[in-house]
């Protein structure tokens, strides 16, 4: 009997949810068919029939942060299924708590305050199926957001921390823009310009291309200093080792 030495093999679809478009990201495994929502924002009807689709069990839910169209079907997703809410950090709790509220200006009323089964924290780490995930706390665009990556499948659940081209918001309510910005460098690009990131919203893109050209975080504006090139088909061969 051969001993397995590499974890199942991963696959993702990426799924915007409400008005927003925000991207839910639903991951599983190959082989086990347990899988992650990360940042379900809402239309639960529509997540769960995607994993359905794909024969997944839902296991769990990872939250970035707390604003409504990234958080607000978790409750329902929870119950549902009976899986637990992980992240984001304890300082978007006032957040979580708001939800409702959140929806109630905005129109939108499937969404659910959320308490969380366990907070995240710089350095935590997380599994699905084998498969190890780090977090790192990355605050400024809210003070409790969390970035979770896939080092060795060079992806990153980047939130509304980064864009292509762009940063996130910073005028809402605790954000910091010099934080946000010390996250993204301190935090984001020492994991590698090949990591390639999904974002809140908007298109994916890698570390490197946002150091070479994004206006807000490129080298050339935040003085970072390190290696910003990157070989797309290098990043395409890693991911795809991982990745399907």
């Amino acid at each position: 009997m051969t001993e397995q030495t590499t974890p199942p093999r991963l696959e993702i679809r990426i799924i915007p949810v409400t008005p927003l478009q925000q991207n839910t990201s639903l991951i599983w495994s190959t082989e086990t068919k347990e899988g992650v929502f990360v940042d379900p924002g809402g239309e639960v009807d529509k997540l769960m029939g995607a994993a359905d689709q794909f024969g997944v069990k839902i296991v769990g839910v990872w939250l970035t942060h707390g604003h409504l169209d990234h958080a607000g079907a978790a409750t329902e997703i929870s119950e549902r299924t009976g899986c637990q809410i992980i992240g984001p950090h304890e300082d978007d709790q006032w957040l979580l708590d708001e939800l409702e509220a959140q929806g109630a200006k905005y129109g939108i009323t499937d969404g659910r305050n959320v308490k969380p089964d366990r907070y995240l924290h710089d350095g935590d780490e997380l599994d699905l199926a084998g498969n190890a995930f780090g977090v790192a706390h990355c605050p400024g665009h809210t003070p409790g957001h969390v970035v979770i990556y896939h080092k060795d499948g060079g992806l990153a659940f980047v939130g509304d921390v980064l864009f292509r081209g762009s940063i996130g918001r910073t005028d809402f309510p605790r954000g910091n823009h010099q934080q946000l910005i010390d996250s993204i460098t301190g935090k984001l690009w020492p994991l590698g310009p090949e990591m390639r990131f999904v974002p809140g919203h908007g298109p994916l893109s890698t570390f490197g291309q946002e150091r070479q050209d994004n206006p807000f975080v490129a080298d050339s504006i935040t003085g970072y200093q390190g290696t910003a090139t990157q070989d797309a088909n290098t990043t395409d061969q890693k991911l795809a080792k991982r990745w399907s």
